[in-house]
């Protein structure tokens, strides 16, 4: 096993600087080697950092992969709160439950802040990534920690595309996936909504075209309105006018309510996240098409053998259910689809643990 270098030796004033305070978990590292992808471009010397909950049982078979969303990380009960434990939905007196950070990410796995092998910070010179690129890492993953097949890949959002990847190219590796408020295909308003959170970041005058790791100060303010603007694409307008209104924040800003609330959003994953990694987990979402190269979504969906379970939020806006009732409706081994009612949208599957629990034990 290898250990990455410290994110510890940049400057907290710059983005994705990971603050003394973060603490992402108990990781375990391990070496995958390198990795040809889509563009052509080889990974070398890949470090992939994950947690794991429960034990493997002699036979091998009991293994779970969770794929988390794009700003989450490997420690699921950091990020989805009562849905790993003894008893829980991912149960680990019964299942050995596994989450790798994803590369491109920045919580341990290579991704832009990595050191290359020239010994300087990727930064700008990280190639760009598919989710089929991520997929493959996670194969790679799963053959280096000796996991031959798992009994469910489960994720939602960016984790819900790459368990779709498992399921259409490597049914051999997977008896089942659960794709949470996701999509078969990247469409226009996602891209259009993505494309201004990157230009965001990519203005501000600390982005240094990606080589700002060596500065004093990052582009937070950058990466500070790209969340904001994620921020309500996550949840719904009934949220944030029930919740908020048009009530003052009730100190000297002479902000309102809403403001605050998501500059402390903003706050908060400036102190866990890099900004280059946003810009790069964001444009893989964007290329994300299960259909490319397979003859169309229609194709690739109906070529799928295993059994899948499609989770949709009836709130969700960045991932409208109409999404999920695409792939239950083209998918052969499909489960009847299961719709969450929540007032908190997109991130509904964070919010709603019971439903989503009861979601989950109908497939494993």
């Amino acid at each position: 096993m290898s250990t990455p270098s410290s994110k510890k030796t940049l400057s907290p004033e710059v983005t994705g600087a990971w603050l003394e305070s973060y603490d992402p978990g108990e990781r375990k590292f391990i070496s995958i080697g390198s990795l040809e992808l889509e563009n052509g471009e080889t990974l070398t010397d890949i470090t992939i950092a994950y947690q794991t909950w429960g034990k493997l049982n002699s036979a091998g078979d009991n293994a779970i992969l969770i794929q988390h969303a794009m700003t989450g990380w490997s420690d699921v009960p950091g990020w989805w709160p009562a849905m790993v434990g003894p008893g829980l939905a991912f149960d680990s007196d019964k299942y050995f439950i596994i989450c790798p950070n994803v590369i491109g990410g920045c919580q341990g796995s290579t991704g832009p802040s990595s050191i290359a092998p020239d010994g300087k910070r990727y930064g700008s010179r990280f190639p760009a990534l598919t989710i089929r690129d991520m997929v493959a890492a996670e194969i790679a993953f799963s053959d280096a920690i000796g996991i031959k097949k798992y009994v469910l890949a489960v994720g939602p959002s960016l984790g819900g595309m790459r368990s779709l990847e498992w399921a259409i190219d490597h049914p051999d590796r997977v008896e089942s996936i659960c794709t949470i408020g996701s999509s078969a295909v990247a469409t226009g308003d996602q891209i259009g909504t993505a494309s201004i959170q990157i230009r965001a970041i990519k203005n501000d005058p600390y982005f240094s075209g990606g080589d700002y790791y060596e500065q004093g100060r990052g582009p937070i303010d950058g990466m500070g309105i790209a969340r904001r603007i994620a921020h309500l694409t996550y949840r719904t307008e009934s949220e944030m006018d029930v919740r908020f209104g048009r009530e003052l924040q009730g100190d000297d800003t002479g902000r309102y309510a809403v403001e605050s609330y998501l500059d402390h959003q903003a706050r908060k994953l400036a102190q866990r996240f890099d900004a280059n990694t946003y810009i790069v987990l964001t444009e893989a979402m964007n290329s994300h098409d299960v259909g490319r190269n397979r003859g169309g979504v229609v194709e690739a969906l109906r070529a799928i053998t295993i059994p899948v379970l499609v989770v949709s939020i009836d709130t969700d806006r960045l991932f409208p259910p109409r999404l999920q009732v695409e792939i239950a409706d083209l998918v052969p081994q499909a489960k009847k689809l299961v719709t969450i009612s929540s007032d908190f949208g997109h991130d509904g599957f964070l919010v709603e643990s019971e439903a989503m629990t009861a979601a989950i034990r109908g497939i494993i």
